[in-house]
């Protein structure tokens, strides 16, 4: 445990309310049943201090990109360290799990996936966002920002099963946890699906994939990447912690289809990176054929000039311009010197 500033116990607080615009959901639950949903008006020192009064009881607060001032509240209450609500406060953070005393600070990145009608140089497929999440012997808190993965409708989910509930705050960490990961399968399975369509379209004749399209793509694999790979290794190590081994079970099958989302996403940016390379090397050739059919035009054009050239010198000792047949023999040469060349690269593939 990181030692820069000591932990203090949660202080005796009063019957104050926490910042109502930050709260989105608050319950108390006994037994897996919801015995109180107090909702944005929640009494957070009440609530928190019937769970603990009562075995099998917990807290359920959800909020949504607190402020300063809601947050330490929310910690006052709950005696949550101050280096993971600070944490909270710094919005860019890695994927973690740490343990402070008997409370669990977890930092997860959520994801979704954006529709587009077609892949652009500036198209957005991939949107991401924080989730933060305690757990404690009688609460679990869930602190979001971002518009990505609402939790209201997995909150009404685990309300209409009692029994899953009835396993406490980790129950919930759970389902939060498998929706997070069932979140990555779908948007791995969307990604899967754009990238074989611009593989399909970079080999196809006339393609009208560009290098940016493909980078754009890449760009957003890899922000999908850095929220999908960091979590492999808490979400192993969770599997191994010391939970209820029914509630370890739960975990491993998450770690399972987790792994299975990390390894489909490894094999998207190796697939990109070869789309990458391919899309180069197609512009390279494209840009060889052109020099060539620039250099074939200017080759049959030379040979006109020069024999227009030798013969518009107008010096006194060329019998040819005393002919009568001069001219319409030399249009005739300047004529057939260009079809022969012509016809010798095209047939060498020039033009």
């Amino acid at each position: 445990m990181d030692g820069r500033r000591t932990w203090q116990p949660p202080r005796p607080v009063g019957r104050g309310r926490a910042d109502h615009t930050a709260i989105v959901g608050c319950g108390l639950f006994v037994d897996g049943i919801a015995v109180e949903d107090p909702g944005p008006a929640a009494d957070l020192a009440g609530l928190y201090a019937r769970a603990r009064e009562q075995e099998g009881a917990f807290v359920w607060l959800g909020l949504h990109e607190p402020t300063e001032a809601a947050l330490s509240r929310v910690a006052e209450v709950f005696g949550l360290h101050p280096l993971a609500v600070e944490d909270i406060l710094h919005r860019e953070q890695r994927v973690k799990i740490e343990r402070y005393e008997d409370v669990m600070f977890f930092v997860v990145r959520a994801a979704q996936y954006v529709e587009h009608e077609r892949l652009t140089a500036t198209s957005e497929i991939v949107s991401t966002g924080f989730v933060r999440l305690f757990a404690g012997p009688h609460f679990v808190i869930t602190v979001r920002q971002g518009t990505v993965m609402e939790l209201s409708s997995l909150r009404a989910d685990l309300s209409a099963d009692p029994r899953a509930l009835a396993q406490g705050p980790w129950a919930v960490v759970h389902a939060i946890l498998d929706r997070l990961v069932d979140a990555y399968v779908d948007i791995a399975a969307a990604l899967q699906t754009d990238i074989e369509l611009t593989e399909a379209e970079v080999f196809a004749p006339g393609t009208p994939v560009t290098v940016e399209q493909i980078y754009q793509l890449k760009r957003q694999l890899m922000k999908f990447k850095a929220a999908v790979l960091p979590l492999q290794r808490p979400l192993a190590a969770l599997a191994g912690k010391e939970l209820p081994k029914e509630i370890r079970r739960y975990f491993s099958d998450v770690a399972d289809h987790h792994t299975a989302a990390v390894e489909q996403v490894v094999a998207f940016d190796d697939v990109l990176n070869a789309l990458l390379q391919a899309r180069l090397a197609q512009l390279t050739v494209e840009q060889n054929n052109d020099m060539r059919k620039i250099a074939s035009w200017a080759a049959i054009a030379a040979l006109p000039t020069a024999i227009a050239g030798i013969y518009g010198m107008n010096f006194t000792h060329m019998p040819e311009l005393n002919s009568h047949y001069g001219y319409p023999i030399v249009m005739a040469l300047l004529f057939v010197s260009a079809f022969t060349l012509h016809r010798l690269l095209r047939r060498a593939g020039w033009l």
